[in-house]
C-alpha cells in the first residue's frame, strides 16, 4: 500500500495540474539518498510545491485569481479559514500540514514558496542580478531549508544550502528562457543587462541567442558560478551523510549544466542532461564525496553548532 503522504494527492477545486511530476524535475527530488524515514515528507513538500507552482504558471487564470488561490493555500498550511472544505480545495497542503506536524518543520519554508508563486503572478521583469536573488531566497532557498530541518541539520549549513538552491533556480531560469518568455511573458534575465548589451526582450522569440542575449546570459552566468563556490564545501558542512551526499550529487550536475550554457544555446534548444551523462556525474561525486568526509572532517564550528 502506498504511503498516504508520499502519493500524489487528487487535484483540489484551488489546483490546476499540469501533469508534471518529480521525474520532470532538471534534479533529484526525494532520491533513493534521502533517508526512507523521511523521503514521503520529501514527497509531499514537492507535491504542495507543484500545485503552487502550476497555479502561477497557469496561463489561463488571471493575476487576482492566482493571488487568491495561492492565499488560500497559505490559510490551510496554517489551519486558517473553512476548514470543512480544506481538503476538496487543496489535499496536498492539507497533507504539507500534516506532515509539518508530524515533524516539527516549521512552515515558514511553505509560505515562502508560496510567497514566490504570488509574485509570479504579479511581477514578470527583474532589473539586476540582486533582485533576481531575492526571488530565489523566495523560490529556491526555503527548499534547501526545509531539508535541512527535516534532517535536524544547524543554521551554520544554511548559508551553502542558499547558494545551492538559488544556483539550481537560476539555471532553470537560464534553460527556460525563451519558453517562459513565449508562454507567460515572464523575463528572469536582468533587464538592466539587457538595456546595457543592446538585447530586446523580443529577441527571447527569436530561434536563436542574439549576440547581445549571448552576452547578456554570459554575465548572468558569472554570479551564478559565484554560488557554486559558495556551496563547494556543503558535503562536508551537513552532518547526514545521506543528504550531504546528495549535495554533492546536485552540485556537480548544476555546475556541468552551467558549463554547458556557457557555450551552448538555450533558445534554440533546451539544455539539460541525459540520463547516462547524469548517472555518471552522480556516480563520481558520490566517489568524490565520500573521499572528501573522509579525509576532511566537518569543522568544529559546523559540527558543534546548536
Amino acid at each position: 500500500m502506498s504511503d498516504p503522504l508520499q502519493s500524489a494527492p487528487a487535484p483540489g477545486t484551488l489546483e490546476t495540474p499540469s501533469g508534471k511530476t518529480a521525474a520532470d524535475e532538471n534534479f533529484p527530488v526525494g532520491s533513493w539518498l534521502i533517508r526512507p524515514d523521511l523521503r514521503r515528507h520529501v514527497h509531499t513538500f514537492y507535491n504542495f510545491a507543484r500545485a503552487g507552482d502550476d497555479i502561477a504558471d497557469n496561463p489561463d487564470l488571471a493575476a487576482a485569481d492566482k493571488v487568491a488561490r495561492l492565499a488560500r493555500m497559505a490559510e490551510i498550511i496554517l489551519g486558517q479559514g473553512n476548514r470543512a472544505t480544506e481538503e476538496a480545495e487543496s489535499l496536498a497542503c492539507v497533507r504539507m500540514r500534516a506532515s509539518l506536524a508530524e515533524t516539527g518543520v516549521t512552515p515558514q519554508h511553505s509560505l515562502d514558496l508560496l510567497k514566490a508563486f504570488t509574485q509570479d503572478a504579479n511581477k514578470t521583469r527583474y532589473r539586476d542580478w540582486d533582485d533576481l536573488l531575492g526571488y530565489c531566497f523566495l523560490s529556491a532557498s526555503p527548499v534547501g531549508r526545509q531539508l535541512l530541518d527535516l534532517h535536524g541539520e544547524g543554521a551554520a549549513c544554511r548559508p551553502g544550502a542558499d547558494a545551492l538552491c538559488n544556483a539550481l533556480q537560476v539555471i532553470n531560469h537560464l534553460q527556460d528562457c525563451a519558453d517562459d518568455y513565449r508562454a507567460l511573458d515572464r523575463v528572469y534575465l536582468p533587464t538592466g543587462l539587457m538595456e546595457q548589451e543592446g538585447a530586446m526582450i523580443g529577441d527571447l522569440s527569436r530561434p536563436a541567442l542574439t549576440p547581445a542575449l549571448r552576452r547578456v546570459l554570459d554575465r548572468t552566468i558569472a554570479p551564478l558560478e559565484g554560488l557554486l563556490v559558495q556551496c563547494a564545501d556543503l558535503v562536508v558542512q551537513v552532518e547526514d551523510v545521506r543528504i550531504a551526499l546528495e549535495c554533492q550529487v546536485i552540485r556537480a550536475m548544476a555546475m556541468r549544466l552551467t558549463r554547458r550554457l556557457k557555450h551552448e544555446d538555450p533558445v534554440a534548444t533546451r539544455v539539460e542532461l541525459s540520463k547516462p551523462v547524469a548517472g555518471g556525474l552522480a556516480f563520481a561525486a558520490l566517489v568524490s564525496g565520500i573521499l572528501r568526509r573522509r579525509f576532511r572532517p566537518i569543522p568544529r564550528s559546523i559540527a558543534q553548532h546548536p
